[in-house]
């Protein structure tokens, strides 16, 4: 059998263990140090936003949690959530024993429609319930129109919180995802577009809230000479050894998003002349992706064929993809939560496909994708 090819694996840039090896030549292996800080410097300075502040965590999850927290979401306040995600964006909402409200997507950026958004918020408002915070998110490195998005929340006066965690190296207006809402979220997982391994971040826009959300991340210790504990904590700091594999990988952020961009490029190149298949893209230069995962959307009536048969075709030959993010509200475990929207999510869903996209996969690996594809339409 063929060798595997991953829809997205980790890629070292080859100075990763020069932070690793000076975390443990100076015994900094614990979830603080110089890589912490560091890696929380680093990505400030990629962001390149006056006053943004960030705090290092054990994963895009708890960041979130993090988020939910400082914005007072407690059990049973309602959070309003883009349905077409993956389930991390809504489990946090679960843990503050808070209610989800899911919100469907558009067609062109496949993120929380604005105007869905809208009639949600008026909805719950005349049912008496006020939600205590919107979390958006930038669906596979594609922003979402967080301006219109940012308008309604404005409008009644609820906190945004963005999840890029799929959307480090994307931009909306020219401006870094995850630095328009309240906070944001980033992901350092091992597919996604650089990693620590495992891991997150919590962007914040003042000094008062990073210190809270480190505060509440090494369990919520009172600044007193013994161990006191006022109110609940959690164990989720980034450890020094992971930040070190983070700084590593800062060093070559800009070549992993050009190298993403170049595989959907690949892609749009490959599909161009395909009747009954639409390449995931931006539908306008106000939004640039990093093209973290590349996609697309069968139309099994003018092809005759499905995302499955595709899927299948490809696994044959050892090559990974994946359907879409099955939507939040037909999960069973969020059944009975509300929903807004039509069916825009569900269809995404039925048609859609991730495709192959590493920043490390080889000319030969792109012309064995190549193949499968020209064989499977050709047929």
């Amino acid at each position: 059998m063929n060798e595997k090819i991953w829809l997205s694996s980790p890629h070292m840039g080859g100075n990763e263990l020069k932070y690793i090896h000076e975390a443990f030549d100076a015994n900094w292996v614990a979830p603080l140090g110089p890589n912490v800080n560091g890696f929380e410097n680093d990505i400030e300075s990629f962001l390149k936003e006056e006053h943004i502040k960030v705090a290092a965590l054990s994963a895009g999850t708890a960041a979130l949690h993090l988020a939910l927290i400082e914005c007072g979401v407690a059990h049973g306040d309602e959070v309003i959530c883009q349905s077409m995600t993956f389930s991390a964006s809504a489990n946090p909402i679960a843990y503050q024993g808070a209610v989800p409200v899911f919100v469907d997507s558009e067609p062109d950026t496949w993120n929380m429609c604005p105007k869905q958004l809208r009639e949600a918020i008026r909805d719950r408002f005349s049912k008496g319930k006020k939600p205590k915070a919107i979390v958006v998110v930038h669906l596979y490195g594609m922003p979402a129109k967080i301006d219109e998005i940012l308008a309604v929340a404005k409008e009644f006066d609820i906190p945004v919180i963005e999840d890029a965690a799929e959307a480090l190296g994307s931009t909306y207006k020219g401006r870094a995802c995850g630095t328009f809402g309240r906070f944001g979220v980033l992901s350092f997982n091992g597919n996604k577009i650089i990693t620590t391994s495992g891991g997150g971040a919590l962007v914040c826009h003042s000094q008062e809230d990073k210190d809270k959300a480190v505060f509440l991340s090494t369990q919520a210790r009172d600044d007193a000479p013994h161990y006191q504990h006022s109110q609940i904590g959690y164990n989720y700091r980034m450890s020094n050894i992971c930040a070190g594999i983070g700084r590593g990988q800062m060093e070559v952020l800009a070549d992993r998003v050009s190298a993403r961009r170049a595989m959907h490029d690949f892609y749009v190149d490959l599909f161009a002349d395909i009747d009954g298949v639409g390449v995931f893209s931006e539908p306008s230069e106000d939004l640039f992706s990093n093209h973290w995962l590349s996609a697309i959307v069968i139309d099994p009536l003018v092809v005759g064929k499905t995302r499955e048969d595709l899927r299948f075709a490809f696994l044959k030959d050892n090559i990974e993809s994946r359907p879409l993010w099955k939507p939040m509200h037909l999960q069973p475990v969020f059944a009975d939560s509300p929903y807004y929207g039509a069916k825009v999510a569900e269809t995404l869903f039925d048609n859609g496909l991730c495709l192959p996209s590493g920043s490390n996969l080889t000319d030969l690996e792109r012309e064995r994708i190549e193949v499968i594809i020209e064989k499977f339409f050709k047929n």
